[in-house]
């Protein structure tokens, strides 16, 4: 019979790349680990890994070994959840990885909810892709991330994943400028109009950069880039300075923004915030409370910025409050 604990093993091999890796992720010793994988081996009758140069690596046995043991530990982390939750478990701390625009809008919300210290959060701001692979890792519990419709978001096997909202791409540009373009502000802009334009943008390290590249490419061209920023308080007071017109998730807006004429786009471009955890996990009283005091955050702001564009094509006050020296 496989013993769970191996297969936990094999999990983590194939989540760090190597035994030594591993070992310290289990706060075990590296000969230890070598020892257990052998055990497995015998138990499963095949080679589970491979040596690989210097490194091992999974055979497909050991492969298939790890899709089973991603179910089987999600059951048990869902029992554990369940029997955490008739002990009526509320209290704890839960390690949270969220993208900037969310860490600061949506998380100090929840904090405040948190005011009674029925339950303790620790914060690291990641882009997407790091704040999934610590959650691989098991570094942090919960992670927010976000995936756009021209570069859809894929999730590690093992998680579970829920929608927080949907938040639209608006073009940023100067009043003049779109003035001189004869939309008037909440009017919705093709692209192919700002081909010639200037552009303000994220660095290539983060996603925002490619969604970007991708919703410029389908307009037919490619954008010229003069300055980049991770900021987006940055982009948006150099486009209030006539730098350059920028595409900026509507939730990464400055609170205090700069006088800047905002626009849906003729081709709609928006992101999905999500929530992810480990498959069983999300059972868990603290993680779940987490999750709901997110959607209600979530659902706040939503209200909060998202109203109609009014009859006169201008969008709700949120979004077009801009004070340049406050930013």
């Amino acid at each position: 019979m496989l013993d769970v604990r191996r297969l936990r093993i094999l999990q983590h091999l194939d989540t760090y790349g190597t035994v030594a890796a591993t070992a310290e992720a289990l706060h075990l010793t590296a000969p230890a680990v070598s020892q257990q994988l052998a055990v497995l081996e015998r138990e499963a009758g095949v080679p589970v890994v491979e040596k690989h140069g210097r490194t091992l690596r999974l055979t497909p046995a050991g492969e298939l070994l790890v899709a089973h043991a991603e179910v089987v530990l999600g059951d048990l982390a869902a029992a554990e959840s369940d029997l955490a939750a008739l002990r009526g478990g509320r209290h704890g701390l839960v390690r949270v990885a969220a993208f900037a625009s969310a860490a600061r809008t949506l998380v100090p919300a929840v904090w405040q909810r948190l005011a009674d210290g029925s339950l303790t959060l620790q914060l690291v701001e990641q882009e997407p892709e790091d704040a999934l692979e610590a959650l691989r890792k098991r570094e942090t519990d919960l992670a927010i991330v976000h995936g756009y419709t021209v570069l859809p978001r894929r999730f590690p096997a093992g998680c579970e994943q829920a929608t927080l909202m949907e938040d639209p791409v608006l073009l940023a540009l100067h009043p003049d400028h779109a003035g001189r373009l004869g939309v008037p502000e909440g009017e919705a802009v093709d692209l192919a109009r700002l081909a010639d334009a200037s552009w303000l943008t994220p660095g290539p390290e983060a996603s925002c950069y490619e969604m970007i590249q991708r919703t410029c490419g389908a307009a037919g061209f490619v954008p010229a880039i003069r300055a980049r920023s991770s900021d987006f308080s940055v982009l948006t007071a150099l486009v209030a300075a006539g730098a350059g017109v920028a595409l900026v998730p509507r939730l990464a807006l400055p609170a205090a923004s700069a006088p800047i004429s905002l626009h849906p786009l003729v081709r709609p471009v928006s992101r999905t915030i999500f929530t992810v955890s480990r498959a069983g996990t999300a059972r868990r009283p603290d993680i779940r409370r987490l999750v709901t005091l997110l959607q209600e955050a979530a659902a706040d702001v939503g209200q909060a910025t998202t109203g109609p564009w009014n009859e006169a094509g201008r969008p709700p006050a949120a979004l077009r409050t801009c004070d340049p020296q406050a930013l």
